[in-house]
């Protein structure tokens, strides 16, 4: 069996697909009860243990599902060059979820080194002996380290920054799905040509 642009298209759509239902919804787990799950343990250092622990497992799978959509939206891309330059309004588009992605991405990335910082400045106090108090993995206390709660508000602005640019770049694409529909190509082909 032969395979044509359209089955390479819509085998890249797919792959772009899974990978960002996989970057979002590991996300919003993560920060609904990864981080949430801690606060059932009793000791400081437990509750950053442990959601460190299951972030790092995550972590690969994460940035496969990273990896595949901003692989797969080059691809995506690549095949759809042409609607680029003539259909009005799919570059803007196209731009603002190429945007997304890789703005998101940075912000995963982020978000883990913050975890980290977090994890062995933790640690570090746990070795001296020190109490260690927060309410979950990103929510310090009162009494919480000034550093740890610094690192701690950090992440949680970035995890949460997270899904809404991998939902932005999946509702983009969405947009972008449905503009290959011929109407609403002919539009954008009409808009192209004919002056504002």
């Amino acid at each position: 069996m032969q395979t044509t642009a359209t089955d390479n298209h819509a085998v890249a759509q797919a792959v772009h697909d899974v990978g960002s239902a996989l970057w979002f919804g590991g996300t919003v787990m993560g920060v609904a009860g990864v981080n949430k799950s801690g606060s059932d343990l009793t000791q400081g250092i437990d509750r950053i243990r442990v959601a460190e622990s299951a972030w790092s497992r995550f972590g690969p799978v994460q940035w496969l599902g990273i990896g595949a959509t901003l692989l797969a939206g080059l691809q995506l891309t690549r095949v759809g060059g042409r609607r680029l330059a003539l259909q009005k309004g799919f570059a803007s588009v196209g731009a603002a979820k190429a945007g997304a992605a890789v703005l998101g991405a940075a912000a995963t990335a982020y978000a883990a080194y913050c975890g980290t910082r977090i994890g062995r400045l933790a640690e570090e106090s746990q070795q001296r002996g020190e109490q260690l108090e927060v309410k979950d993995a990103t929510i310090p206390t009162g009494n919480t380290p000034d550093e740890i709660a610094t690192w701690q508000r950090r992440q949680r602005l970035a995890q949460y920054t997270v899904p809404v640019l991998a939902g932005a770049n999946i509702v983009l694409g969405s947009y972008l799905v449905q503009s290959y529909r011929s109407v609403a190509t002919a539009k954008g082909v009409l808009r192209r040509l004919l002056p504002d």
